[in-house]
């Protein structure tokens, strides 16, 4: 006797919240100031303000930019500044950091502006694996952005989840 197979995962009322559905498409740059520095270590204002000036910052449209230096200047934050002012025209975004830095602003603005209505009283399972650079950070944010509307969290794969969170 056949006994028909029934797919409780798909039947029950879990819902599944996956970070990669959220992730931004663009290209992620470091922009590395050093080769703008004398020597690799010293800010010389008026030398830094031309190739502020100079430089086209065009090709940096519909990219996500983590301004950075690689070696061990102390680089003032008005140059920073400088630099965000000639790519805010063109970048979907500008931090100083590395990728890891830029990924987690990048979900910050994310999940701090999603809709957490659907999830309301509902059991869910906040989706671990990814083939996109989603950041532990994103996790962690989107855990405490759920938990006070959520009826359950788990973490993982509906067939393997581990419980997080129940509410009481």
């Amino acid at each position: 006797m056949e006994e028909e197979i029934i797919n409780r995962v798909a039947l029950s009322k879990l819902m599944v919240v996956d970070l990669e559905d959220y992730y931004p498409e663009g290209e992620r740059v470091v922009f590395d100031i050093k080769d703008w520095l004398y020597e690799g270590f010293v800010l010389r204002e008026k030398d830094f303000r031309q190739l502020v000036k100079d430089y086209d910052w065009s090709k940096h449209k519909n990219q996500f930019i983590a301004l950075s230096c690689s070696t061990d200047a102390i680089i003032p934050a008005w140059a920073y500044m400088l630099m965000t002012i000639e790519l805010q025209p063109y970048a979907k975004k500008i931090i100083t950091g590395d990728l890891e830095a830029l990924e987690t602003s990048i979900y910050q603005d994310i999940i701090n502006n999603l809709d957490v209505e659907p999830y309301q009283d509902k059991p869910l399972i906040i989706k671990g694996c990814t083939h996109k650079p989603v950041p532990s950070n994103a996790y962690i944010m989107l855990s405490s952005k759920l938990k006070p509307v959520a009826k359950s969290i788990m973490y993982g794969e509906a067939c393997s989840s581990v419980p997080l969170f129940k509410r009481k």
